[in-house]
């Protein structure tokens, strides 16, 4: 297959198993997204699915969250790692929301960056899944399966996105980006990844790759 082959190969096989995508981390809205994602760093959506529930009970909104005390967020999400950093974060953002933005989370990448706690990854996820602004967020997921599919060198994220966006009609980037996730987690984890189950990496992925792994599992 051409890299174009292959590319239209993973979008088909993407649309088969996800034609309906479910966003990974529950929220209600704008505000409750952004501080899900935020907490979500170097954590697990299960686990932050757990706390959230518990902060927002609290607070959902920036004007009640700033009442709270950074001690207090901390208290609360301890349990998704990074207190200390994601509790001054989230006290300090919506702070900021208050003061500059009427309470309203920004609708472009320049205004979210500028906020405490918020880097790149976490605002292109909130102007794709909030605003439906085309982005191309890049975790260790998609990190992984673009090195694996051959779609990207492997050496970094920023490299990553850009040979995402690169590579993927713009139309499509918000959509791929949670499908690759998805499929990520159930057909080609980091961990305990079974080729055979693997459609995609099997049929298109780099030969360096599929070579090492039935040279690992004497296959």
């Amino acid at each position: 297959m051409t890299k174009n082959e292959k590319v239209k190969y993973c979008i088909e096989q993407l649309e088969i198993l996800y034609p309906e995508i479910p966003i990974p981390l529950d929220h209600k809205d704008t505000y409750t997204l952004l501080i899900a994602v935020l907490m979500s760093a170097q954590s697990t959506d299960v686990r932050v699915n757990q706390i959230t529930p518990l902060l927002f009970e609290r607070a959902d909104n920036p004007y009640d969250m700033v009442k709270l005390s950074v001690d207090e967020i901390r208290n609360i999400i301890k349990p998704v790692g990074l207190s200390p950093m994601k509790s001054k974060g989230i006290h300090g953002l919506s702070q900021i929301l208050i003061d500059k933005h009427n309470g309203e989370v920004p609708q472009n990448l320049e205004e979210l960056e500028e906020l405490p706690a918020v880097g790149h990854k976490t605002a292109s996820v909130v102007i794709s899944q909030a605003f439906g602004i085309p982005a191309f967020p890049v975790d260790t997921h998609i990190h992984r399966l673009m090195y694996r599919w051959g779609f990207s060198s492997g050496k970094n994220v920023v490299q990553t996105e850009r040979d995402a966006k690169r590579l993927f009609p713009k139309h499509k980037w918000n959509d791929l980006h949670l499908q690759i996730i998805w499929y990520g987690r159930e057909y080609s984890p980091a961990r305990g990844w079974k080729l055979d189950e693997d459609i995609i990496t099997r049929t298109i992925g780099r030969k360096s790759v599929i070579n090492n792994y039935k040279k690992k599992n004497n296959t």
